[in-house]
Formats: structure tokens, C-alpha cells, sequence
């Protein structure tokens, strides 16, 4: 829950600027000596889950999942998780991931850059203050409080905007450390009653835990929605030891909780890996009461053994203030070199794609040549996740008030025709087959590509997400400046079982409105989506298991919805999708050695790839 891990930035930041304050009017902060402390404090125990995910994620993990993983890890280990999921949450091939057991280190990163860089902060105020008390405390409060409102206000307008880059942005979250600071700056000159404190203290408290039931964090967070929790917890703060028999601070204080509180950063640590190692290994995706019930144990137990077998040794060593350093670059580099190890096995395990198309791995060409002999698939299933469709190496510039960018293949010579490409991440991974067409017949393709949002009138796969809906409109009028010889986008969406294929009415109104402009359209039927992973299925029960595809009359109705339309411009034309990812009979995981499929409802580069062949007179008749 998100609202857990912003009440822990408040109380950071209450604690480590009243620490920075007071030791500023003694003298130098040592920020050396500092930085030395936190490497002996964090570094060790978090090395050692690194290092340990390392082990039981090679053991453990499927090999679709190496390469993320290890990514991660490296990323974790220089605290800098929270730009990796940032950079994800903005590359829609990215957001696919599965879920990373070394997500949790988002929220360590953000601590660890605050840890950096607050005490500059305050050393620099100092230096301005002149080590005055009271210059000191004036100019803090004004420098914090200018903080807290750039930082509330960049959050809230990024998260009404981009909210799942929001989310891991650092910038987002640091006006909470700064309303910490402020509170342990001010909480002593403010003369409230016990009584007062008393009651702040079970408003806060009662607060935070209605707000684990009421706000969905992973979906609204940070933002506004974010104050909830971050009052809660200066409410608690504020009320402090009351000493009486009715305040918070007797539970708060009881020998248990304060026995969990000295556990928090190795369980915070191990409860996640351990989670989702668990599911890896059973094959699940939701844990029952036993299994949540062992892994709880067992991330109490590695926690209490980290505490005293790691995070207590570390910090009574007597090391200067150097080896503190040095021990730290120690620890990085052995959790890096058991991260290269992982990645080198990974790169082991791949296959060079240099067979696809040919007798081995024909892909799509084997539905009318027949199929080949089986041999080895293709995308090997240790890289098969990262078989994305790359069109960011183009050249690319942002559409007019977006985030995402409108890319244009670079050409040696003035092409005969453009081509936009318009729509979600299905038309990207589409374009894997353009690409050879236009290769061949010396056309420029240019994409427009958002994920989760199909080229339309209205936001069809959430109704409520007004940011599609813009985008589409700033895609609309960037085709019309542009003006193409045609544009291909989706004719249909949501192909499921039991036949939930539709062509949205927001559809054809796009499609009308390129036809006033006398753009033709080449509208293509949807791939299917399954309620698996594909590959993942492929690995556990063999590539002829019927389960991991579909009967074609389970998803597929034999006439498609655009069909039964009748407000169809005449400038469109269709190119049925369904007749190149299945048979007469089946759409199976594989075609001709090749894996369909990357996740539950992405083709593959590789597969897509194979498509060339196979459409390619159907595309050149329609826009060619």
C-alpha cells in the first residue's frame, strides 16, 4: 500500500532534519561521516536480499523472467529502482513486466537519494544562516516550505497526467520529507494540550487505517490523494508521549511493536521476494491463507537473522570513515558480480533469431506450407518477454502535449508512400511486419502508439481515462497536418473467449474522419487475448498443450463485428487477422516453431515478423 511507504517519508523526514538542525548549530555536519553511517546501516542487509534473490530467482523464476529481473537487481543495488519503474511506467513494453520480486526497492531508492541529498540541503542553509539559531530556524522553515509546495504541486499535476510515472517519480514524494521537516522544526514552539495530542493521536492512527480501505494507492497515488495518510501521520507525530492511559503512544510503545519496529527493514526486505517467489514457484498469482501464512513466517525468521547476523555486526565495526566506503563498494560489487553471472546464464540460454523465416522457424508462412519438422522456438523463452517491436530508435519527437512520441522511420531516399501507423500496443507489435513490406517497396512508416488505447473517438478500454481521449485527438490532428497516403490502425478490439470481439462505434468515426480527408484506412482485426501467459504455458506443459491456445470459434465469430456494420466509409479496408495467427480450427501458441504470443495478448516481434510474407499482398492492394 503506497499510503504505508508515504507515512515512512514523513517520519524520515521528521527525524532526520530535527538530527541535521540541531547537530547545525553545534558546528559541521560531517556529512562524510554521515553518508558513512547509512552505507554500514542500509547497505549490508540489503545486499544480502539481493544477493539471496540472485539464488532463489535463477532457481526459481521462469526464464522468460531473467533478464527484468536482473535489471532490476542492479538497479536496486544503486538505489536507483524507482527511475527504473519510472522509465518502465513511460515504455508501455516495459508496464508489461511481470511483477518484479525487487519491486519493493522503489521506495528504499527514494529514502536513500533523500539520505544524500537532504543533508546538503540543510548544510547549505546552515552556510547561508551562519550558524545563527535563529537564522538557522527561519531559514530552513522557508527553504522547506517552498519544497513542500513545488514538489506537492509537481505531484499533483504529474499524477493527474502520467500517474504511473508519478508514482516511482522521486521529485513527487519529496514535499513529504519536507512537511516532516517542518513538523520537527515547529512541533516543540506549537503548545497544544495532552488532551489535544491525545485525540491527534487516534485520528492519525484510525486515519491511516481507514485509508488502506478506502483509497486505491497504487491507482491515485501520490497527488492529493497522498495528503490522507502523510496528515495521519503528522497528527501522530504531533501527538508525541502523552503519557496517559487513553493516548496511542501505550500501543505504540508496547514491547511487541517496538520488537516489530526494530524487525521493519529486514522484513520490509524479504516479505516481497519471498512473495513473489512463492507465486513463481506455485505457479500461482494469488497466495491462500497457508501459503500467506508461510511466508510471513519465514520473512520474520530471515528477518530476525538478518538483524542479528548482518545489520547488528555491520554497524559494530570499527571502521573509519573510509572503510566505511570501501566496505560499501565491496558489497555493491559482489551483489553486481552475482547479477553478471545470472546475466550471462540468461545470455547463454538465448537463441540468435538468424533461422526465423526459414525451414526451421517459417512462423505464420507454415499455416499454408505446412508445418516443419519441430525444432527449438523461437524467441528463445529466456528473452521471449523482451520480444517487443522497437520503434525508438527512429526518429521520434513527442505528439503535441504528450509524453509519447510520434516516430518516423529514418529512409536514404524521398520514399514513394507515408504510412502512419495509429493505435495501441498491438499496432506496435503490427509494425514488425510493415517494416520488411516497406523495406520492399520503398515506403516510410511513421507511429503514433499509446498503450491501451486504440485509435478512437472515445477511451475504450477505460472509459474514464480522459488522457486517451485527448491523445487521440492530438493524434487525429497530427495526421491530418501530416496528411499520409494511408493509415493503418485496429478495426476491432477485445477478442476473447466466448466471442467479445467488437468494432466500437469511436472506430468508425475515426475511420470517417480520415476518409473526409481522403486518407485510405487499412483497418486490421484484433489478435486474441488469453486469460494466461502464453509462453509461460508453452514452458510448463509443452507447445502442444491445448489449454495455452484456443479454439478458433471460442474467440473468433465467423463473420467479424466490422462486417455487420453499415456505417463503414469507403475508403477502409479490412485485413482479417484471425486467418494468419490460427488454423481452420485452433489459434495455438505456436506457428511454424515460433511462439505467437510474448505475454497473454502481445504477438512477438519474431512471429509478427514472419507475417511479412503472408500480408503483404493484402496491405500493398490497400495502401500501396
Amino acid at each position: 500500500m503506497s499510503g504505508g511507504v508515504d507515512v515512512f517519508f514523513v517520519i524520515s523526514g521528521f527525524l532526520l532534519t530535527g538530527q541535521l538542525a540541531r547537530a547545525a548549530c553545534r558546528g559541521p555536519l560531517e556529512l562524510r561521516r554521515r553518508w558513512s553511517r547509512m552505507i554500514l546501516r542500509l547497505l549490508p542487509a540489503a545486499a544480502t536480499v539481493l544477493l539471496g534473490t540472485v539464488v532463489a530467482g535463477a532457481v526459481l523464476l521462469p526464464e522468460a523472467r531473467w533478464q527484468q529481473t536482473v535489471r532490476e537487481i542492479v538497479a536496486s543495488a544503486f538505489f536507483v529502482e524507482n527511475w527504473q519503474l519510472a522509465a518502465d511506467a513511460v515504455d508501455y513494453a516495459a508496464r508489461s513486466n511481470t511483477t518484479s520480486v525487487v519491486q519493493h526497492f522503489w521506495s528504499l531508492s527514494i529514502q536513500v537519494q533523500f539520505f544524500v541529498v537532504w543533508p546538503l540541503l540543510v548544510a547549505l542553509v546552515a552556510l547561508v544562516a551562519r550558524h545563527a539559531v535563529h537564522r538557522l530556524h527561519t531559514h530552513l522553515t522557508l527553504v522547506l516550505l517552498g519544497v513542500f509546495i513545488a514538489s506537492l504541486s509537481f505531484s499533483v499535476a504529474l499524477t493527474a497526467t502520467d500517474q504511473p510515472q508519478a508514482y516511482f517519480h522521486s521529485l513527487t514524494r519529496v514535499w513529504e520529507f519536507a512537511l516532516g521537516g517542518l513538523l520537527a522544526l515547529w512541533i516543540d514552539r506549537i503548545p497544544w494540550t495532552r488532551d489535544e495530542r491525545v485525540a491527534f493521536g487516534w485520528i492519525g492512527v484510525l486515519g491511516l487505517l481507514a485509508c488502506g480501505f478506502v483509497l486505491d494507492g497504487a491507482s491515485v497515488f501520490p497527488g492529493w490523494a497522498a495528503l490522507w495518510p502523510v496528515v495521519c501521520a503528522v497528527l501522530v507525530l504531533q501527538a508525541g508521549v502523552t503519557r496517559s492511559r487513553y493516548g496511542v503512544d501505550r500501543l505504540l510503545t508496547w514491547p511487541p511493536v517496538r520488537r516489530l519496529g526494530d524487525l521493519s527493514y529486514p522484513l520490509y526486505l524479504w516479505h516481497w521476494p519471498l512473495l513473489v517467489l512463492y507465486m513463481a514457484s506455485r505457479e500461482r498469482d494469488v497466495v491462500g491463507p497457508l501459503g500467506g501464512l508461510a511466508v510471513l513466517a519465514l520473512s520474520v525468521l530471515l528477518a530476525v537473522l538478518t538483524s542479528r547476523l548482518v545489520e547488528a555486526p555491520a554497524l559494530r565495526l570499527p571502521v573509519g570513515v573510509g572503510d566505511a566506503y570501501r566496505f560499501g563498494a565491496a558489497t555493491l560489487t559482489v551483489v553486481l558480480l552475482a547479477a553478471s553471472l545470472w546475466q550471462a546464464a540468461a545470455t547463454q540460454r538465448d537463441r540468435p533469431s538468424d533461422g526465423l523465416g526459414g525451414p526451421e522457424n517459417p512462423g505464420a508462412v507454415a499455416l499454408a506450407d505446412g508445418a516443419p519438422e519441430p525444432a527449438p522456438l523461437l524467441p528463445a523463452p529466456v528473452s521471449v518477454n523482451e520480444d517487443w517491436v522497437r520503434v525508438d530508435e527512429w526518429d521520434c519527437s513527442p505528439l503535441p502535449g504528450f509524453r509519447t512520441d510520434v516516430c518516423t522511420q529514418p529512409v536514404e531516399s524521398p520514399p514513394d508512400r507515408r504510412i502512419v501507423v495509429v493505435g495501441d500496443s498491438h499496432l506496435q507489435q503490427l509494425t514488425g511486419a510493415l517494416i520488411p513490406i516497406a523495406a520492399q517497396h520503398g515506403w516510410q512508416l511513421t507511429t503514433m502508439l499509446r498503450g491501451a488505447c486504440p485509435f478512437s473517438t472515445a477511451s475504450e478500454v477505460d472509459p474514464d481515462d480522459a488522457g486517451c481521449a485527448a491523445w487521440n485527438d492530438a493524434a487525429a490532428a497530427e495526421i491530418a497536418a501530416l496528411r499520409p497516403d494511408a493509415v493503418v490502425t485496429l478495426a476491432s478490439r477485445d477478442v476473447r473467449s466466448g466471442r467479445t470481439e467488437q468494432t466500437p462505434s469511436g472506430f468508425v468515426e475515426r475511420w470517417a474522419e480520415l476518409d473526409e480527408l481522403g486518407i485510405p484506412v487499412l483497418a486490421v482485426r484484433d489478435n486474441p487475448r488469453f486469460d494466461h501467459s502464453v509462453p509461460d504455458c508453452v514452458r510448463r506443459h509443452g507447445r502442444d498443450a491445448q489449454g495455452c491456445g484456443a479454439d478458433r470459434d471460442d474467440v473468433y465469430a465467423p463473420e467479424p463485428p466490422y462486417a455487420l456494420r453499415e456505417d463503414v466509409p469507403g475508403g477502409v479496408t479490412f485485413l482479417d487477422l484471425a486467418d494468419v495467427v490460427c488454423d481452420e480450427t485452433r489459434c495455438p501458441a505456436e506457428i511454424g516453431n515460433v511462439l505467437v504470443y510474448l505475454d497473454d495478448n502481445h504477438l512477438t516481434a519474431a512471429y509478427a515478423a514472419t507475417l511479412a510474407l503472408v500480408i503483404e499482398d493484402q496491405v500493398v492492394a490497400a495502401v500501396g
